[in-house]
C-alpha cells in the first residue's frame, strides 16, 4: 500500500499550455504549497518530483506535479481530460494526494 503524505481539496480552472504540442495543467492554489512542500521531504524520489494521486469528476489517476514560479501544476493527461470530460478553461474540484514512490 502506498503511504499517504497529504490529502489536499482545491477548485482550479485549466490552464492550457502551448509548446511543440499542448499540454493542460490545473494550478494548485497557494495555500497548499506549504503543506506539498512539507510533504514531498518525504515523499519525492529525486530531482524535485513529487508523486501525486488525484481525482477530478470521478476519474483517479497518478502523476507528478509541475513544479512552476514558486507553487505546482498537476498535469491532465489526455486520457484523464477525455473520460472526465475537461476542457481549457473549464473549472475542476480537485482531491489530490501526495504519495510516496509506487511500489516496485
Amino acid at each position: 500500500m502506498t503511504e499517504i503524505f497529504a490529502d489536499i481539496t482545491f477548485d482550479a480552472e485549466v490552464i492550457e499550455w502551448r509548446g511543440p504540442s499542448p499540454f493542460y495543467f490545473a494550478a494548485v492554489p497557494p495555500e497548499h504549497i506549504g503543506e506539498i512542500r512539507y510533504a514531498a521531504q518525504m515523499a519525492s524520489y529525486g530531482w524535485g518530483v513529487v508523486p501525486v494521486e488525484a481525482e477530478v469528476r470521478g476519474v483517479i489517476f497518478r502523476t507528478s506535479l509541475f513544479p512552476r514560479d514558486g507553487g505546482y501544476l498537476l498535469p491532465l493527461k489526455d486520457k484523464v481530460r477525455r473520460e472526465a470530460g475537461i476542457v481549457p478553461g473549464g473549472s475542476l474540484h480537485i482531491r489530490m494526494r501526495v504519495t510516496g514512490p509506487r511500489p516496485g
